[in-house]
């Protein structure tokens, strides 16, 4: 295989795995800050014993979450060395500023709530959670910051003499018009999958107890109280994906146009294009054959309007002589080389850019639908007691999990051939000196270690849920000043 399909590979792997931790990192930080004030507020034991419950399961998601991101920006010296000799004085700062003012906050706060129990003042302790949220949400700014520049970019110039990108206006990279939706609508997924991490874990646990001959029955009210406000929050988290999408998928389609007519297969330009559900098409993939659709949805999402015009893969395709030719206009040939694809065709691979835009839409709905049911069907004290409510359990904290995935695999899928938009291609960014084999042994290791975290993950997460809430104690009676610090988890 190619060394440029090989480094997409392990970066593909390597960053749809560190995303599965990461909005269930946002979420759970939420979820345990505001946990953790209700018992400040009210003092109902229950609170407290939620807080230190879900922090548990927040501690053992981020660390892995953090030795899983580490190698990330490893990559982009290791596959991607042009990418990174090219875009690093722009890449460079919102990624220090994420390690070194956001993760540092994070991880800071974060000890200071572990072992503050006890330790600290309580209204201050709880804060400190509050801060871990605040860093984590910052993280997410940072990040999208760089991402989004290979999106749009915006804020540099190029240097002939050094055939560098070089930053201009770094507030034009934090305030990127791809940077101003795509946050909102990061965050609001985050939250619901939290939402989905705490209805799916407290069902289990309120089913398990509220079945006769259960030895927590005593447990209940506070199972339920946690499983519908994660069923809460992910019905007010899910409205607020649909609305962030939407305004996301204009930009979208004003910033690259192919990635939208490519999510809906759309070949020649149309007004009033409709949306499929479901479509099958040729062999080839040029034309349609069956397809399912909703009249001008597409048109809706992409210009506002039912009646907006879409332009189709076809009449993008045909402005790339175009494109070309103003890339090189405005910043020399050297950038136009570089810009310009082997056979000229800028169009991504169109079945896997429109099922993951269907999949991220669809699972995202039915995580909703699950807790709009799961509140209909617990009102006035029933319980979830069916078996079948086991495999909802099971099911409700993985769709907002993967529907979080297949976003990011149809943003990053979408935006190929480019590397950074309108700038680089991807076969210009990898490292030159890489070799197959190298590519191969590591990716290999790094699949194989991420496997074994995995297990490590599951295992640890899996336990602490089948154990559920610890018995409530006293706060002040768990350590005192002469007591030894300790890690309580």
């Amino acid at each position: 295989m190619d060394p440029v399909d090989l480094a997409r590979w392990q970066f593909a792997i390597t960053t749809v795995y560190h995303f599965l931790f990461v909005p269930v990192t946002i979420g759970l930080s939420f979820v345990v800050a505001v946990f953790h004030a209700a018992w400040i507020r009210t003092r109902n034991p229950e609170w407290y014993r939620l807080t230190k419950f879900f922090g548990k399961l927040f501690t053992i998601n981020f660390a892995l979450g953090l030795v899983t991101g580490l190698v990330q920006e490893f990559q982009f010296g290791m596959n991607w060395s042009d990418f990174s000799r090219f875009i690093g004085d722009i890449f460079g700062a919102p990624l220090a500023l994420e390690a070194l003012l956001a993760f540092f906050v994070e991880s800071t706060f974060l000890g200071l709530w572990i072992f503050g129990w006890g330790r600290l003042p309580e209204k201050l302790h709880a804060a400190t959670m509050w801060v871990v949220h605040v860093g984590t949400l910052l993280s997410a700014y940072f990040i999208l910051a760089a991402n989004s520049f290979m999106q749009n970019p915006v804020g540099f110039r190029y240097n002939p003499d050094t055939g560098r990108a070089e930053m201009t206006d770094f507030m034009a990279i934090l305030m990127n018009k791809v940077q101003v939706v795509a946050f909102p609508h990061v965050i609001t997924s985050a939250y619901l999958v939290g939402g989905g991490v705490v209805m799916g874990v407290a069902v289990w646990l309120w089913r398990r107890s509220a079945l006769p001959g259960s030895q927590t029955p005593g447990d209940v009210p506070m199972y339920r109280k946690a499983a519908r406000f994660g069923a809460v929050m992910t019905l007010v988290s899910g409205l607020g994906v649909a609305i962030t999408g939407d305004l996301q998928g204009k930009v979208m389609t004003e910033v690259q146009p192919m990635k939208m007519a490519a999510a809906e297969a759309l070949y020649d330009t149309q007004e009033g294009a409709g949306f499929s559900i479901f479509t099958i098409g040729s062999l080839d993939g040029e034309e349609q054959v069956f397809a399912i659709k909703v009249p001008k949805l597409l048109s809706f999402l992409a210009t506002g309007s039912f009646n907006g015009t879409v332009e189709g893969i076809n009449q993008v395709k045909a402005r790339n002589p175009e494109m070309i030719a103003q890339i090189e206009q405005t910043y020399g040939p050297e950038v136009a080389a570089i810009a310009a694809d082997d056979n000229g065709d800028y169009t991504p691979i169109i079945p896997l850019a429109y099922w993951t835009f269907r999949l991220m839409i669809g699972v995202g709905m039915a995580a909703t639908g699950v807790a709009a049911l799961l509140l209909w069907m617990t009102r006035k004290g029933r319980a979830p007691t069916a078996r079948w409510w086991v495999w909802v359990a099971a099911a409700v904290p993985l769709l907002p999990i993967f529907g979080n995935s297949f976003g990011w695999i149809f943003t990053e899928t979408g935006r190929q051939p480019w590397l950074v938009y309108g700038l680089m291609t991807t076969n210009f960014g990898v490292s030159p000196s890489v070799s197959t084999t190298e590519v191969i042994t590591s990716m290999t290791i790094f699949t194989l270690l991420y496997a074994a975290l995995a297990v490590v993950e599951v295992k640890l997460f899996l336990r602490y849920v089948r154990y559920g809430a610890e018995e409530y104690h006293e706060p002040d009676e768990e350590q005192t000043e002469d007591s030894p610090l300790q890690f309580a988890y």
